[in-house]
């Protein structure tokens, strides 16, 4: 566990972890929006969906390691970031952007934190919601509350730009950085923060609008 401890105490060992940890977490993005997409499909194929879902014996390990990704993920961040504010604390006294930055970059960790205050009370919504009916009579009604609506989509539009940052910074901090490939993976990210962001926005507004009209 040598290596484990080193990694953890250097600076380069905490952000190839929060890296690493962050495509992963893409990886399930992919996943969770192609299942969720089977909510305009109707309500028997998304309810499917979901059953086939909890009764896999897999899915409380598959959820484990998600939940250990998504902490560590952040854990590794917040640490990171007070490592460099204690190593460099006159950069944080200027207010003045530095060039290159972005909307993204600058919001990485607080919009980090509001996503998971939205995971916590999405989990509690839907995971630990009353299922008596299906879960997407569930969803159709969570997303009948105004709200709830507007907080899931603001969170959605944050979502898209910590992705827009964080997706080509990861690949940069694993190595893969190179003056013909990098602005070709900055505009996948881009493409990628906004093809998830919005299709994930798109769910409540549609279960919203086309929902309350289903009996």
């Amino acid at each position: 566990m040598g290596w484990l401890t080193r990694l953890l105490s250097s600076s380069i060992g905490k952000k190839t972890l929060v890296a690493a940890a962050g495509l992963l977490l893409c990886g399930f993005l992919i996943t969770h929006l192609a299942g969720n997409l089977l909510l305009v499909a109707g309500e028997n194929s998304f309810n499917r969906y979901a059953e086939a879902l909890e009764s896999n014996p897999l899915i409380i390990p598959a959820e484990l390691v998600l939940a250990l990704l998504f902490l560590g993920h952040i854990v590794m961040s917040l640490r990171v970031k007070y490592e460099n504010r204690k190593a460099r604390p006159a950069a944080y006294v200027m207010s003045v952007a530095k060039g290159g930055r972005t909307p993204g970059s600058r919001t990485m960790i607080y919009s980090g934190l509001i996503l998971l205050a939205f995971v916590i009370i999405h989990i509690k919504t839907f995971k630990f919601g009353d299922k008596s009916f299906g879960l997407y009579r569930l969803v159709i009604d969570s997303f009948q509350n105004n709200l709830y609506t507007a907080f899931y989509v603001l969170a959605m539009a944050l979502l898209g730009f910590h992705l827009s940052h964080g997706f080509w910074s990861a690949f940069q901090t694993l190595g893969v950085s190179h003056p013909k490939y990098t602005p070709l993976i900055k505009r996948t990210g881009l493409v990628f923060a906004v093809v998830i962001a919005g299709g994930f926005a798109f769910l409540p507004l549609w279960a919203r609008f086309s929902g309350s009209s289903m009996p």
